[in-house]
């Protein structure tokens, strides 16, 4: 950092090959990673799992919407009826 406020950045450095580390520590940068990488994983499944959702949510009210859509167009019973009314008059 050559100016004031400036942030150093992170070295990376490869934990087998870094002189003066002892096991322990090297293991426990190793698990420090996985659980980074766990819940990398875990984020993106659950903005998967909430797309997925939304989706389901989307097509099952649509079907709903169009049971109730095309139901109440139907008007063939009311013919029949009409019908059996008008026979049973003239009967």
């Amino acid at each position: 950092p050559g100016e004031p406020g400036e942030a150093a950045f992170a070295r990376r450095i490869d934990p087998a090959r870094e002189p003066g580390l002892s096991p322990e520590q090297r293991r426990l940068m190793a698990q420090v990673e996985y659980a980074q990488r766990q819940r990398a994983l875990q984020r993106r499944l659950r903005s998967r799992n909430v797309l997925l959702a939304l989706g389901i949510g989307a097509v099952t009210f649509g079907i709903y919407s169009y049971t109730f859509y095309s139901v109440s167009q139907e008007r063939f019973l009311d013919d029949l009826e009409q019908e059996a009314e008008a026979a049973r008059a003239r009967a």
